[in-house]
């Protein structure tokens, strides 16, 4: 093959490349511009079927941004839907990172069947649980208040987070650890000086993982929280801003863009160590 041509070739493959990625950039990116665009339009321009849907035919208002911090408690469910994600954050680190660490460890028959088995609990749709935890929630009396779910979240986030660390523990050596053993550490100091370092993309994976969940679960939240003030986000914008037949649009598509945005963000600045954390445990 000639130089020519082989230039030729790798142009054409570098172009192919980059149209593949802009298809998918559009794809991904669409949702955003779809709730930005519809965020500020007018009830007018939104409802008019002859107007193009993707540009602005009138000036662009801020009238759903008012409606949904005037209107609604869209600020405090954003502090729910925080102070609940982070507080189940913590406890899913806390009870997972253990427990995939020591199933990763654990030899036997028996090692991969509970790993296997704890996985399969998160499986089990929220709708067949929220029956036996809504008596258990009265029981311990802390229906209508935001410990509830406190409570009730780790139930589906512990086991997938377990099965994921799991994997990930799995592929870091036992020689590390006995390595910094020999040197004068304990296993309990092994693991947090050697392990926990390499193990911070599987960490980082359970976090965004966790959180994600935390923010758009609704089952729950509808069951076990009664009170406006106390609802997540998930929960109130749909309750909040649609009224029968009536959809607030405009305010609905400003509040998923908002608290859409901070996870997106998230996603990509870590985006390289989140796909570590979900692929490594499968390529050992």
């Amino acid at each position: 093959m000639s130089p020519a041509a082989a230039r030729a070739r790798r142009l054409a493959g570098q172009a192919g490349y980059g149209a593949i990625r802009l298809f998918f950039v559009i794809i991904l990116a669409f949702p955003f511009y779809w709730m930005l665009i519809t965020a500020f339009k007018t009830n007018k321009d939104l409802y008019n079927t002859a107007n193009n849907p993707y540009l602005f035919n009138s000036p662009p208002t801020l009238e759903h941004i008012i409606v949904l911090f005037r209107d609604t408690l869209f600020v405090q469910w954003l502090a729910n839907t925080a102070f609940v994600g982070l507080l189940v954050v913590a406890i899913t680190l806390v009870l997972a990172v253990p427990a995939g660490y020591a199933l990763a460890r654990m030899t036997g028959p028996w090692a991969q069947t509970l790993g296997v088995a704890i996985f399969l609990t998160y499986l089990v749709p929220p709708t067949i649980l929220f029956i036996p935890f809504s008596r258990i929630i009265a029981l311990l009396g802390v229906q209508d208040t935001l410990w509830s779910l406190v409570l009730v979240y780790p139930s589906f986030t512990v086991p997938f987070c377990t099965w994921l660390l799991m994997g990930f523990f799995k592929t870091i050596p036992r020689d590390l650890e006995d390595a910094a053993m020999i040197d004068g550490l304990s296993r309990l100091g092994a693991f947090l000086k050697v392990v926990m370092p390499i193990s911070l993309a599987g960490i980082l994976t359970a976090v965004i993982f966790t959180f994600t969940l935390v923010t758009q679960e609704f089952v729950y939240g509808v069951t076990f929280i009664t009170s406006s003030s106390s609802y997540t986000v998930s929960v109130g914008v749909p309750t909040f801003l649609v009224r029968g037949d009536v959809y607030f649009w405009g305010s609905m598509m400003a509040a998923c863009l908002i608290a859409s945005v901070p996870i997106a963000l998230i996603y990509n600045l870590f985006v390289d160590r989140f796909v570590a954390g979900f692929t490594v445990g499968a390529v050992k």
